[in-house]
């Protein structure tokens, strides 16, 4: 038994038994900091980057100390983005499928309130949900967290800077005083320290690094002169390093949107995410750039820390972030989790004191690069390897996505080498399949029954 060993820790056999069918071998730096704090009772303020395993620390510390035969909500994890809570819930099932019975429940904007308050109606034991969908169960008294042992306040930095301080303090007023409360943040900004000071009981507080390993991530700066000649080095970046999946960062929602449609109107598949479009959008665009049928996202800060994108090939910053520590946060959206990725940050004459904030948090002088050759806006844009289908109505019928790739591998269909991801929402279904079968596919699905059944499916574009 090493000093890092999950083991090590005295938690329940069920939860000990279903780590190790998960491969979780040992605990990253920031589970091993804060889970022996957290199985204590203690308040933990915890800082780390994104991808460092958070979600796990605090999950197995809610489901260590659970009682499943209280059927009351017993933890409530608080969170900035449906995307985030989503994706939150997903890790603590994946974590408790070995203690029969309990259920976790997400409560977020853009989902139907009926539904909710039925799921309400039957109990849960852990709520994960967005401080504006859990205010407004708490003011229509459709929800109670009298029974509420521990609170979860997950990328507070990013709630705060959302605007969700005043729901925040509402939530808080209701929660019974003696509880154990978490705050995890990837920035520890005076406004979280003030929060800490407000909600929790001398906390310990547990920091881990937040610089990237210089090894897997390739950094690269780049001066230009103005906004037209940034437009252009995004697409040279693009075309010299050809990344298949990459995130480019901007600093507004309205630069995020015309960079989109610049890149688009030159062939790339590009899509825009930002705070103006409806949580559907929302979610269509993250499936597409997740399933590798759109090859460029390009979005406002929402996008670099809580959302279940895996490590990108590629990081760009359009304009640098006015927070050193967000500037790593962007970047480690690549060179995760053992692979290799490149940054490119874009600086003009007004970024002078930026780039010294940032020399001063790396400790290095930032050397410039030079942009690629104009050459390479000649060459054509690499296209992404799959295709997205939609299929409507699919989650009424209760069709799984096992049902759907029988349908599309049935006789005379595609091989299962030519799906790709699958994934089921309230009122639809996407797939990604390869390119070069997207007729063949959406002719199988179009003509042919799932479960016994006929639905309107068509190809996703921009």
């Amino acid at each position: 038994m090493t000093a890092n060993s999950f083991s090590s820790l005295g938690l329940r056999q069920e939860l000990l038994g279903n780590l190790e069918t998960l491969d979780y071998q040992s605990m990253t730096p920031i589970q091993a900091e804060t889970l022996p704090l957290i199985l204590d009772g203690l308040d933990v303020i915890g800082q780390g980057k994104t991808g460092s395993g958070k979600t796990a620390a605090f999950a197995l510390g809610l489901l260590q100390k659970l009682d499943v035969k209280q059927y009351q909500t017993q933890s409530l994890v608080l969170c900035p983005t449906r995307e985030l809570a989503d994706q939150v819930a997903k890790e603590i099932r994946k974590l408790a499928r070995a203690i029969p019975n309990i259920k976790v429940l997400t409560l977020c904007g853009g989902m139907s309130m009926g539904h909710q308050i039925s799921s309400l109606q039957h109990g849960a034991h852990i709520l994960v949900g967005t401080p504006g969908r859990v205010m407004d169960h708490l003011r229509k008294r459709t929800l109670t967290l009298n029974h509420l042992n521990t609170l979860v306040l997950d990328e507070a930095d990013r709630m705060l800077d959302m605007g969700f301080e005043e729901s925040l303090n509402k939530i808080v007023r209701q929660l019974p005083k003696n509880r154990q409360t978490l705050l995890f943040s990837a920035t520890y900004p005076e406004s979280i320290q003030s929060m800490a000071e407000r909600v929790m009981h001398k906390p310990e507080m547990v920091q881990v690094a937040s610089t990237h390993d210089e090894s897997s991530i390739q950094e690269y700066f780049y001066k230009v002169r103005d906004r037209e000649q940034r437009m252009i080095a995004v697409r040279l970046i693009l075309q010299k390093f050809r990344p298949q999946s990459s995130v480019v960062f901007c600093n507004t929602k309205r630069e995020t949107q015309e960079l989109a449609e610049e890149l688009a109107e030159h062939g790339f598949s590009a899509v825009a995410l930002h705070g103006d479009l409806e949580q559907k959008e929302r979610s269509q665009i993250l499936v597409r750039f997740a399933n590798r049928s759109a090859s460029v996202l390009v979005a406002t800060d929402v996008a670099s820390r809580g959302l279940d994108i895996e490590s990108v090939d590629a990081v760009i910053n359009f304009q640098l972030a006015y927070d050193p520590e967000v500037h790593v946060h962007r970047i480690g959206r690549t060179g995760r989790a053992g692979s290799s990725g490149t940054a490119h940050s874009l600086y003009g004459d007004r970024d002078g004191q930026k780039l010294v904030l940032l020399e001063d948090y790396l400790g290095r002088t930032i050397q410039n690069s030079a942009l690629p050759s104009q050459n390479l806006l000649n060459r054509p844009s690499l296209c992404p390897p799959m295709a997205t289908l939609r299929i409507d109505g699919v989650k009424k019928q209760k069709i799984r996505a096992g049902d759907i790739l029988g349908a599309l591998t049935g006789e005379d269909g595609i091989t299962g080498k030519e799906v790709g991801k699958i994934d089921l929402f309230e009122y639809c279904a996407y797939v990604a399949v390869k390119r070069d079968v997207v007729k063949p596919a959406l002719k199988k699905l179009s003509s042919g029954k799932i479960k016994g059944r006929t639905f309107r499916v068509r190809q996703i574009r921009r």
